[in-house]
C-alpha cells in the first residue's frame, strides 16, 4: 500500500465553494476570538521589550480563507495602539508577515484575499495610516527550518499542531491487529502498543517543532500556539476519539457496501494526535528552550454554528451536517489520496448521519489548548 505523503497529500479543501475550507472554517474563527487576549499580550510584550524597527511575524499553517487575515489585522491593531500610547508615528514600526503552509495549500485564494485586505485596511477606523505591512508566502512544512537564525519576533499557529509530520512510525502501511481493525485513530479498545506509537510521534514532532522555532526566534521572541487537545489526561477519554471514531465507522460502512476495499481501511491511520495539557507542558519543560507564559484549555462545540453554552442540541440533523462539512474541508485531501475521490460524497453523507445521531444522545465539544511561550534562554 503506498505511503501517504503529508507534505504533498494534506491540504485544506481549496477554492471558495460549498465544501471549501474558506466556507467551513468558523470553528477556527471562534477560536481566534477566544485566544485574542493571549495574542494581544504576546504582541504587546514583543513591542515593549524588543522595540523592533521591523517586526517579523509568521503564521504557521495559515491555510486559505479569511482567518489568517484576521490574525494579521489583530497584530496590526495591537502595534498601532502601542505606537499611539507612546506618541510614536505608526510607520515607526514596519511589519513583515510570512504566511506559511504546505505546498498544496490554496495560496492563490489566500493572496487574492491579501490584495483585497491591503486595499481595505490601509487606514484605521479614525482615518489615520496604519503601520506599513508586507505579506509573503512560505510554502513548506513547519517540521523543517523556515527562516534564518534569530530573525522572527512572533510565531502564531491556529489549529495545526495536532497534525503530525506523518502517521506514527511503525503503523503507516501496516495491517491492523484484531484489536485495532477499523480504527484510524485511538478508541477505547485501541491496543496499548498502537497508542504508544501515536504518543511517541507527537513527542518527536512537537520537540522538533520547538527546537526549530527556537533557532528562528530572536531572544525575547514569542509564540502563541492553539491546537486541538483533550481535557482528560487519560488518552482513551479524548474528545477527538469520538469525532474520528465516527469517521472510521463511516468508512467501515462503505467497506460493508463494497465501495471501499477492506485492505485500504486496514492500512489507513490519521496523522493526528490530540494531547493533554500535561503532555504539552512536559515536552516544553523537557526541551529547556522556552519560558511558558500561559497555557489553558477551552471548549468549543463540535457544531461551529452552535454558539450556545448549554448541553442541548436543538437540531441534530443540521448540526450533523455542519460538523461533517467542517471535517470534510479538513480531511478530504487525505481521504481522497488514500481511498480515491469517488467515495467523498458517500462517506460524508454517512458521516453526517452518524454525527447527528451521536449529538442527539450527547452534545460533544472540542477541547482546545492555547500555549504562549517566550524564548529567554
Amino acid at each position: 500500500m503506498p505511503k501517504l505523503s503529508i507534505e504533498h497529500d494534506l491540504h485544506m479543501a481549496t477554492g471558495d465553494g460549498e465544501t471549501s475550507y474558506a466556507k467551513n472554517s468558523r470553528l477556527q474563527e471562534k477560536a481566534m476570538v477566544e485566544i485574542r487576549p493571549v495574542l494581544e499580550k504576546a504582541t504587546r510584550e514583543v513591542c515593549e521589550t524588543l522595540h523592533p524597527r521591523t517586526m517579523v511575524v509568521a503564521d504557521l499553517g495559515c491555510s486559505s480563507g479569511p482567518n489568517t487575515l484576521r490574525f494579521v489585522s489583530e497584530v496590526i491593531r495591537v502595534v498601532a495602539r502601542h505606537c499611539d500610547e507612546l506618541g510614536r508615528r505608526h510607520d515607526d514600526v514596519q511589519l513583515q508577515f510570512f504566511l506559511n503552509d504546505l505546498p498544496g495549500n490554496d495560496f492563490n485564494n489566500l493572496f487574492q484575499l491579501v490584495q483585497q485586505f491591503k486595499k481595505s485596511s490601509a487606514t484605521d477606523h479614525k482615518g489615520g495610516d496604519l503601520p506599513p505591512c508586507y505579506i509573503a508566502g512560505v510554502p513548506s512544512s513547519y517540521y523543517g527550518r523556515l527562516f534564518p537564525d534569530q530573525t522572527v519576533h512572533l510565531f502564531h499557529s491556529l489549529f495545526c499542531l495536532h497534525w503530525r509530520s506523518q502517521a506514527p512510525e511503525g503503523l503507516e502501511g501496516t495491517i491492523k491487529t484484531h484489536l485495532d481493525k477499523g480504527n484510524i485513530y485511538i478508541t477505547k479498545i485501541t491496543s496499548a502498543s498502537m497508542v504508544k506509537l501515536f504518543q511517541e510521534q507527537f513527542k518527536k514532532d512537537f520537540s522538533l517543532f520547538l527546537k526549530l522555532r527556537y533557532e528562528e526566534l530572536v531572544f525575547g521572541g514569542q509564540m502563541v500556539l492553539t491546537f486541538i487537545g483533550r481535557k482528560n489526561e487519560d488518552v482513551f477519554r479524548g474528545e477527538s476519539n469520538h469525532l474520528y471514531g465516527l469517521l472510521a465507522e463511516s468508512l467501515q460502512s462503505l467497506v460493508d457496501k463494497g465501495l471501499v476495499e477492506k485492505e485500504k481501511l486496514e492500512s489507513f491511520y490519521l496523522p493526528v494526535y490530540s494531547p493533554s495539557i500535561g503532555e504539552v507542558e512536559a515536552i516544553v519543560k523537557q526541551s529547556g528552550l522556552f519560558e511558558m507564559n500561559h497555557i489553558q484549555v477551552f471548549e468549543t462545540n463540535w457544531d461551529p454554528y452552535d454558539d450556545s453554552e448549554n448541553d442541548v442540541v436543538h437540531d441534530g440533523d443540521r448540526s450533523g451536517a455542519n460538523v461533517a462539512k467542517c471535517i470534510r474541508a479538513v480531511m478530504e485531501s487525505l481521504v481522497a489520496s488514500h481511498f480515491g475521490d469517488t467515495i467523498l460524497d458517500a462517506l460524508f453523507t454517512e458521516y453526517t448521519h452518524r454525527v447527528a445521531k451521536h449529538l442527539e444522545k450527547e452534545k460533544t465539544k472540542h477541547a482546545v489548548i492555547v500555549l504562549s511561550v517566550k524564548k529567554v534562554f
